[in-house]
C-alpha cells in the first residue's frame, strides 16, 4: 500500500536545506511508527509536485535514505520503507504518579536560586537588542566556518573526528594557541601548560575546583561576572569581594588571607575598566606578598579595536603564580563554548585530570574545525571585520548617550563591546528593563553583577555587538525617555 502524498509537508520554520528537511520528514515518520516496513513512498515526481520543490531534491533525499537503510529501491517499482529500517519501540505510556520524594531533603547541594543574568532566548526579535555577547550574523564568517567544518569531516581528519583523546586535546589547535594566540598577549607556554576547555566559564570552574577548598579564601571583583560568583559559592570557599574603582581591582583592598585572586584586568566585567600597567605590577607584588595565586580572565582582549591591548598580566608574571583564561566564544560565537587555560604544569596536570573525570575533552570535531578556521587566517579576518563594525557602533552609542545626557559609569579605554551605565538614584533597572520591552528595547539590569545583600539597583549594561549601528540612536532615545532624561 502506497503512502498518501498528503502525509508529507514542509515546515516554514525549518533551518536546514530542502533536501535535509525531506530526509528528516521521512526518517521521523519511520521512527515514530507512522510509516511501516514495506510501505511504498510516493514517486519522486509526485512528491516534488506536492511539495512544490525540485524533483532532483527529492531524488537526492531518497538516495541518502537508501544509503542509510531507511528506504530500499526496487527497480522501476519505486521506493519502499526498508525491512531493515529502525523499528520504533512499543511501550505503554506510564501513568503520571505523584512524586513522593522530599526533594528539600534529598538535594544535598543547591545550584539554583543565585543572582544570574537573564538573557531572553528570543532576543533577536527585539528591534533594539542592547544585549551583550550574542552573535551578529552579519559579522560572523559563516561560509568559511562551514568550509572548515566540512574539511574537518574529511577522511584525513577521521581520527580527530572519532578518536577519544582521553585527557589530551587537538594538537593542531594547541599549536595555534601556543604559537599565534598567546604571543599576541606576550605569553610563552609549552603544550603541557595549555588545556582546552568548554569556554571561559568552564576554565574558571576548573581553576576554582583545583585551587580552592572550604578553608581557603577567594578574593574577587565586585561587581563581577555573576557566573564566577556562583562557581566560588559552589566551591564552599571563603569569599572576599573587593569593590573595583575606575582602574579595576585595587590591590591594597585585597584581604590579607586571600589564597586565590580572580580578576579581569583587560576589560573588567562589567565596568569595562582597563587596569593600568602600574596597578598590574602592584597586583603581582601584592599576590607575591600574600603568597596567593591569580586567575586572570582575559575574555575580551580581541575586542581592543581603539588601541592595541595592554600585555596580559600573565606576561608580566615571573613567579608562575598567574593562571590565564582565554576564550574564542566572544570573538567567534558564544555557542562555540571553546576556551583554554594556561598555567604552570603542576596546575594544568590537575585541571586536566579533573576535566577528564568529568567530560573527557571538548569534542574533537569542534577543536579541529576551530584549528582550521584559526590557522587559515579566517579568524584574524573576522576580528578585523568585527573591530571595524564595533568601532562604528561604539561611536554611534557614545553620540546618542551624550545627546540624551545619560550617565556612563564605565567605558573601556581600548574598545570592548558594551557600556556600563548608571540610572538616577531610585530607579530599579529591573523595572526599567521590563517597561522597555514594550518598546522593543532590551537592556541588562546590573544588580546580578554585585555581591552582598544590599545590591545597587540602578546600574545597567548596554551591549552593542548585537544591534545595528543605524538603530542605536533610536534605541538610546527610548531608554532616555523611559528614564525621563
Amino acid at each position: 500500500m502506497a503512502l498518501p502524498v498528503e502525509t508529507f509537508f514542509l515546515s516554514p520554520t525549518h533551518q536546514g536545506t530542502l533536501q535535509s528537511q525531506v530526509q528528516q520528514m521521512i526518517a521521523h515518520g519511520i521512527l515514530s511508527g507512522r510509516f511501516a516496513a514495506g510501505e511504498k513512498l510516493p514517486s519522486t515526481r509526485k512528491l516534488a509536485t506536492h511539495l512544490g520543490i525540485s524533483r532532483i531534491t527529492v531524488t537526492l533525499a531518497y538516495t541518502e535514505l537508501v544509503a542509510s537503510d531507511y528506504l530500499s529501491a526496487r527497480g522501476r517499482s519505486g521506493y519502499y520503507v526498508s525491512a531493515n529500517a529502525p523499528v520504533p519501540p512499543v511501550y505503554r505510556p506510564q501513568q503520571m504518579v505523584s512524586d513522593s520524594v522530599d526533594w528539600t531533603r534529598a538535594i544535598g547541594q543547591r545550584f539554583s536560586g543565585g543572582q544570574t543574568l537573564n538573557k531572553p532566548q528570543d532576543w533577536a526579535r527585539f528591534r533594539y537588542p542592547f544585549i551583550y555577547g550574542q552573535t551578529d550574523p552579519q559579522l560572523f564568517d559563516h561560509a568559511n566556518w562551514r568550509q572548515c567544518a566540512l574539511q574537518a569531516l574529511g577522511q584525513r581528519d577521521f581520527s580527530a573526528l572519532t578518536s577519544d583523546y582521553f585527557d589530551q586535546d587537538d594538537p593542531q589547535l594547541i599549536e595555534f594557541i601556543q604559537r599565534h594566540t598567546l604571543p599576541r598577549r606576550g605569553i610563552a607556554a609549552n603544550a603541557d601548560q595549555i588545556l582546552i576547555t568548554l569556554g571561559a566559564q568552564n576554565a574558571l570552574w576548573l581553576a576554582a575546583q583545583v585551587l580552592l577548598t572550604q578553608r581557603r579564601t577567594a578574593a574577587f571583583e565586585d561587581p563581577c561576572y555573576p557566573a564566577l560568583r556562583e562557581i566560588l559559592t559552589q566551591s564552599r570557599c571563603h569569599m572576599a569581594p573587593v569593590r573595583v574603582d575606575r582602574d579595576g581591582l585595587p590591590p591594597d583592598a585585597i584581604t590579607p588571607d586571600a589564597d586565590v585572586i580572580f580578576t579581569t584586568p583587560s576589560h573588567q566585567c562589567p565596568t569595562t575598566a582597563t587596569m593600568p600597567m602600574a596597578r598590574r605590577q602592584a597586583l603581582l607584588d601584592r599576590a607575591r606578598e600574600l603568597e596567593a595565586l591569580i586567575v586572570e580572565d582575559d575574555y575580551e582582549f580581541e575586542m581592543s579595536f581603539l588601541e592595541p591591548p595592554s600585555p596580559a598580566l600573565k606576561s608580566m608574571d615571573t613567579d608562575g603564580r598567574v593562571i590565564y583564561v582565554g576564550s574564542f566564544s566572544k570573538s567567534l560565537f558564544p555557542g562555540l563554548r571553546l576556551g583554554y587555560l594556561v598555567g604552570s604544569e603542576p596546575f594544568v596536570r590537575e585541571a586536566r585530570a579533573l576535566r577528564t573525570s568529568v567530560l573527557r575533552h571538548p569534542p574533537g570535531h569542534i577543536q579541529r574545525t576551530a584549528a582550521y578556521f584559526l590557522s587559515m587566517g579566517h579568524y584574524d579576518a573576522q576580528i578585523r571585520k568585527m573591530g571595524a563594525a564595533l568601532h562604528t557602533r561604539r561611536t554611534a552609542m557614545q553620540q546618542a548617550i551624550d545627546e540624551h545626557g545619560l550617565n556612563v559609569a564605565g567605558i573601556g579605554a581600548f574598545g570592548g563591546s558594551s557600556f556600563w551605565m548608571r540610572a538616577p538614584d531610585g530607579v530599579d533597572t529591573r523595572d526599567l528593563s521590563r517597561s522597555l520591552r514594550d518598546d522593543g528595547v532590551l537592556i541588562e539590569p546590573g544588580h546580578a553583577f554585585f555581591s552582598g545583600d544590599d545590591l545597587p539597583r540602578n546600574y545597567y549594561r548596554l551591549g552593542y555587538s548585537s544591534i545595528q549601528a543605524d538603530k542605536i540612536a533610536t534605541g538610546v532615545s527610548l531608554i532616555a525617555r523611559a528614564l525621563g532624561a
